[in-house]
């Protein structure tokens, strides 16, 4: 990674948690999981850390239209559990880039428990300073990341850099509600120091000057499940392991974000120019 433009040490200390495959197992274990034998069903309440969990994966996924063999960059793609949805349920090849060091490894050991490792794969990297070594894509996919990213005009620059005409962005994102300011804390941020949210129109109209063109564009803020609409965090939950009895406010306050339209969520699928 070269010109690094994130602050990695902010990112992990806010982000990173020690021993996660412990936390996963027992979790798993908890909830009457085979650990010797895993799906990605059984791993989704662990490895799914994004608004609406596995179903708004599988929602993304069918507005991506994927087909078998498709190369797949996730930007902030966590601990991959998206990303080995991709490949096990769409014949994808995946590269998960991300940003907190603890995520990287404990994607790594579920892809490989999964025997996904040759369809799937984990690096560390800055959103907005990829180096990929030269390596092509035919889609980028970015799933609740940017919300700590200011520059997002850079952002999606780079991601249009990455992709040749006819590449496909997808996106799911938390965007700024008519009704401002957000109430905190929430998932990614404690106060308004590290979250950076824009207008849904803001959003989309900087993505087209990147260089894409809008193919869909969908509001389910009203379909995604999770803290974000004040549901109870089970203790086997990957929000739950991560942010510990924090996630209880955050959930509250969650709910009036969306009740109150402070915080929206969008799904949306984009052709490069």
């Amino acid at each position: 990674m070269t010109l690094a433009a994130s602050d990695a040490r902010a990112t992990n200390a806010y982000w990173g948690r020690s021993d996660l495959e412990i936390a996963i197992d027992a979790a798993l274990a908890g909830i009457g999981k085979n650990l010797d034998a895993l799906t990605i069903d059984d791993l989704a309440p662990v490895d799914q850390f994004h608004g609406g969990g596995k179903a708004s994966t599988d929602r993304l996924a069918r507005l991506a239209g994927f087909k078998p063999g498709t190369r797949v960059l996730d930007v902030g793609g966590g601990f991959g559990g998206p990303a080995r949805t991709l490949a096990v349920e769409h014949g994808c090849v995946v590269t998960v880039v991300d940003l907190t060091e603890s995520y990287v490894r404990t994607g790594q050991w579920l892809t490989a428990r999964l025997g996904l490792g040759d369809r799937v794969f984990h690096r560390l990297g800055d959103a907005l300073a990829l180096d990929l070594g030269g390596e092509t894509f035919d889609a980028v996919w970015t799933q609740n990341s940017g919300m700590n990213i200011a520059d997002k005009e850079r952002l999606y620059a780079g991601f249009a850099r990455l992709l040749p005409r006819g590449g496909r962005l997808v996106i799911q994102e938390p965007m700024a509600g008519p009704t401002q300011p957000p109430i905190f804390p929430v998932m990614w941020a404690k106060d308004a120091t590290f979250s950076f949210l824009r207008p849904p129109a803001e959003m989309r109209a900087l993505i087209e000057a990147a260089g894409f063109r809008t193919l869909a564009w969908e509001d389910v803020t009203a379909e995604l499940a999770g803290p974000s609409s004040g549901a109870a965090v089970p203790a086997h939950s990957i929000a739950r392991i991560v942010m510990g009895d924090a996630v209880d406010e955050i959930s509250r306050a969650g709910q009036r974000n969306r009740d109150e339209g402070r915080i929206v969520n969008i799904q949306a699928l984009f052709e490069r120019l």
